[in-house]
């Protein structure tokens, strides 16, 4: 089954946010965990569904960002605010990133952006939604667990997408959150995000192919469960494969970055679904991964 919608995935599990930006109430006994940061334009619907949820605010025991792009850790500055009690927690490569000056003033612009594009820029000056950078207070490792009262959270090194992705593996609810490490969720098929290194990326998809999933959770596009969870990741693999292959195959025949990744993002802009990240966001990624294949096969720029 196909989970876009906030609501309830299981008891345990819930999604919030917008079925483009999604992030996860995990919910222990009495102790919760907030897992992704989102884009900053989804805190109004959150603050919203909260309170439609009846959630225990003062439960939410920590904020852990998967990963350290803009629109995965926006929200996370006017929450820690609201919640001082919740430890904002992350890779130690997020916890330096997001300290960075120049990588906080490109997530405050990319937010501006989108609060302006969503119509909510009174809203956001009155919550004060600006991005001013990350503490991050607790540091985490592939191998570490994490408790959550009653529930374990086992931490995932899984670089590729960005030089700083962890995913968190739930045995308790067989749940793997892989935001953008596992693929992004493309309509009927995965986007592959191989941002930062290729190689990587599919590396790490096999790494959380080991684990044993009946639930993957993305932050675009919800959660996939049954046996939409369990095949997910083989889709994903299989859609890295084919990418590596669309992506060879056009750099070898154009031999020009630039040209290539105006053709493959055109082909991939044109069955986005409604509410994907824009095609300029798309056409870096593609930018991207099509260097880093030209440097692998020829040196090509």
């Amino acid at each position: 089954m196909i989970i876009e919608e906030p609501g309830y995935i299981t008891e345990r599990i819930l999604l919030l946010g917008r079925r483009e930006s999604c992030i996860y109430l995990l919910k222990g006994k009495n102790e919760y965990a907030i897992l992704g940061g989102g884009m900053a334009y989804i805190v109004p619907d959150v603050i919203r569904q909260l309170g439609e949820y009846e959630i225990d605010e003062s439960s939410i025991k920590r904020i852990i960002i998967l990963h350290s792009h803009f629109d995965h850790c926006g929200i996370v500055p006017f929450f820690k605010k609201l919640w001082p009690h919740a430890k904002v927690t992350a890779s130690a490569r997020a916890k330096e990133l997001l300290a960075t000056k120049k990588v906080i003033d490109n997530i405050e612009f990319l937010n501006q952006v989108l609060l302006m594009k969503h119509g909510i820029e009174d809203k956001a000056k009155e919550l004060d939604l600006s991005f001013t950078g990350v503490d991050v207070e607790e540091v985490v490792k592939d191998g570490d667990i994490l408790y959550n009262d009653g529930l374990t959270m086992e931490i995932i090194d899984v670089p590729g997408h960005s030089s700083c992705s962890i995913a968190v593996y739930v045995r308790e609810e067989k749940a793997l959150f892989a935001s953008d490490a596992g693929g992004v969720p493309f309509g009927e098929h995965v986007f592959t995000a191989a941002n930062s290194n290729f190689d990587k990326y599919v590396e790490s998809l096999h790494k959380m192919a080991l684990f044993e999933t009946e639930i993957h959770l993305s932050e675009h596009y919800g959660a996939r469960t049954g046996k939409d969870g369990r095949t997910f990741l083989q889709k994903s693999i299989l859609s890295a494969r084919e990418t590596r292959l669309i992506l060879e195959e056009s750099i070898a025949r154009t031999g020009d970055v630039k040209k290539s990744t105006k053709e493959i993002t055109d082909m991939l802009t044109k069955n986005a679904p409604t509410g994907f990240v824009p095609k300029e966001v798309i056409s870096m990624v593609t930018e991207q991964m099509l260097r880093y294949v030209a440097r692998q096969k020829s040196g090509v720029y």
